[in-house]
């Protein structure tokens, strides 16, 4: 049975909705916005990428960048997201959220602008410098997602928390939208020149020389919302669960949660003491009490976000690739550079405007009202089932008389992965987590689905090639098509489904609560009496 609260942390579980908790989502969100641009508007250009620097004068067909070559850019930045989400989530739990959340944000600024500026005399030295400053974008990424989803879980109150995690989260398809929407302007607005086909009469394709500038403003563009964002950051305080659970101080955790909820709070510090020392709240993550607790919650949270990103995150950067396979993109060949961006944007845009984006926004009205476990299992479900409807017909889908139908089915994957797991497996590690715990437990659940995303970004890019060697692209090893890799990815959302069923439900509870933080001490299979002495009963310990 729960104890008495602290009265601050009451405040914030009952508080109406109030102006900061929208402040709130949108400075935390704007981080997410900036990581999904970041991270999603490389596939954008990376087509034009191999025309620019692997095109080989004289040649028929356009350049295209080598299979290694494009995995490596495709996934270098998910390989610093996971460094980052452990690295950062350790960190949030040991200096404190505020405190880490402005070193990740200039990362981001300083690491896309680099992205933009690679340079080299040579095309291996372009790629390779412009895979190290994805990287440390990655890094920097990596360390808003176990912040933001623990800041936001912290000043949240109970009935609407889910919402305002979900909020946070959906900025990251207003991201994936912002990334279409400016390379369309970029693209239009250098190929408003060059109007002409790359191909006339055999002749060599026309990669203009100011396609090279396209791809840089493309990446550097994601600077500008992550320094908007740094002075608002800054300006807000620590969460009061941090200071006041972990940090021990009752004192400044009352003086802020006064000013954020414009009511008078007491310190109580006696209460915070005595709260530190209760067996239930000085465990550490690698001891036996933890894995007897939360130990098949963090497998549950990691299981499922790391599958639900390798189809996830094949899905979003080789959409390009889909599209062209079913004729929906028409071959490079028939375009110049710039136009290939503007179609390839065009089409990601078209995606994220109709399935993306409303996606997290039917998850964040819905997720209070219907709770985690059910919109997760449901989002599994459906992408499983489109999946497996996309696969098996495939050469229906292939006619030009059905490829509407494909990219109606393609977008319900979208859909339901966003008001799904996609949006559930970020929101319920920063619920079911202790405070001490919560930031470092969240950042090894999002890095467990980062591994999902690399396998997913190196993965696919082999697999979808066709089984035939004569008709894989050059340089590209046979692989099993892309028919039987969305089979494999059917197969993979279906195990998300069964993994769903190891991660608790959050909805309506405390943090508190939910982590048993505050429940008495317990002996023998049962609550030993309460120490307020109201109620001596003893319940059977589920």
């Amino acid at each position: 049975m729960a104890k008495e609260q602290l009265q601050v942390l009451n405040a914030l579980d009952v508080a109406k909705t109030q102006w900061y908790h929208f402040t709130a989502i949108v400075i935390a969100g704007m981080g997410f916005f900036t990581d999904a641009y970041d991270l999603f508007c490389i596939s954008l250009v990376t087509k034009l990428l191999g025309r620019i620097y692997y095109h080989v004068d004289g040649a028929v067909k356009p350049g295209t960048l080598p299979p290694n070559v494009s995995a490596a850019v495709n996934g270098v930045a998910f390989c610093g997201t996971l460094a980052g989400q452990l690295f950062f989530g350790w960190l949030g739990d040991k200096m404190g959220r505020k405190r880490v959340y402005g070193m990740t944000l200039m990362l981001m600024v300083i690491a896309s602008i680099a992205s933009g500026l690679s340079f080299g005399d040579k095309p291996k030295a372009v790629m390779a410098t412009l895979c190290f400053f994805r990287f440390w974008l990655g890094f920097g990424i990596g360390g808003d997602y176990p912040l933001s989803a623990t800041i936001m879980s912290e000043y949240a109150n109970k009935k609407t928390r889910g919402a305002f995690i979900a909020a946070v989260f959906a900025m990251q398809g207003f991201g994936i939208l912002a990334g279409g929407m400016v390379a369309i302007i970029v693209s239009a607005s250098f190929k408003a020149g060059f109007p002409a086909p790359a191909y006339q009469d055999g002749a060599v394709a026309s990669t203009v020389p100011e396609a090279d500038y396209v791809w840089r403003i493309i990446l550097m563009f994601g600077a500008i919302p992550a320094a908007l964002t740094y002075y608002w950051r800054m300006k807000m305080p620590e969460t009061a669960r941090y200071t006041a659970l972990v940090a021990k101080n009752a004192k400044q955790a009352a003086n802020d949660m006064s000013k954020v909820l414009q009511v008078e709070l007491e310190a109580e510090q006696e209460k915070v003491e005595k709260f530190a020392q209760e067996p239930a709240n000085t465990f550490g993550l690698f001891t036996k009490e933890f894995l007897k607790r939360h130990g098949l919650h963090l497998l549950g949270t990691a299981t499922t976000w790391f599958l639900l990103d390798i189809a996830f995150y094949s899905q979003n950067l080789f959409q390009k690739d889909i599209f062209s396979a079913i004729g929906w993109i028409p071959p490079a060949q028939t375009m110049n550079a710039i136009e290939e961006v503007f179609r390839i944007a065009r089409a990601q845009t078209l995606i994220a405007l109709c399935s993306t984006v409303p996606g997290y926004w039917f998850t964040v009205f819905l997720i209070d009202r219907i709770g985690r476990f059910i919109i997760q299992l449901m989002g599994f479900f459906f992408m499983t089932v489109f999946m497996f409807a996309l696969a098996i017909p495939y050469n229906h889908w292939t006619h030009k008389d059905n490829r509407i139908g494909f990219v109606i089915m393609y977008s319900l994957t979208f859909f339901f992965a966003n008001f799904g797991p996609n949006a559930t497996t970020f929101v319920v590690p920063a619920e079911i987590f202790p405070a001490r715990l919560r930031s470092t437990c969240h950042g090894i659940s999002a890095a467990a689905g980062k591994a999902g995303a690399i396998i997913g970004a190196f993965g696919f890019l082999y697999a979808a090639q066709p089984s035939d060697p004569s008709k894989t692209d050059k340089g590209y090893p046979p692989g099993i098509g892309v028919k039987n890799a969305l089979i494999v990815l059917g197969c993979v959302n279906f195990l998300g489904m069964v993994f769903t069923f190891l991660v608790p439900e959050a909805k309506g509870k405390s943090l508190e609560e939910v982590s048993k933080e505050n429940e008495e001490e317990v002996e023998n299979g049962t609550e030993l009496r309460q120490q307020s002495g109201h109620d001596t009963r003893t319940v059977p310990v589920l």
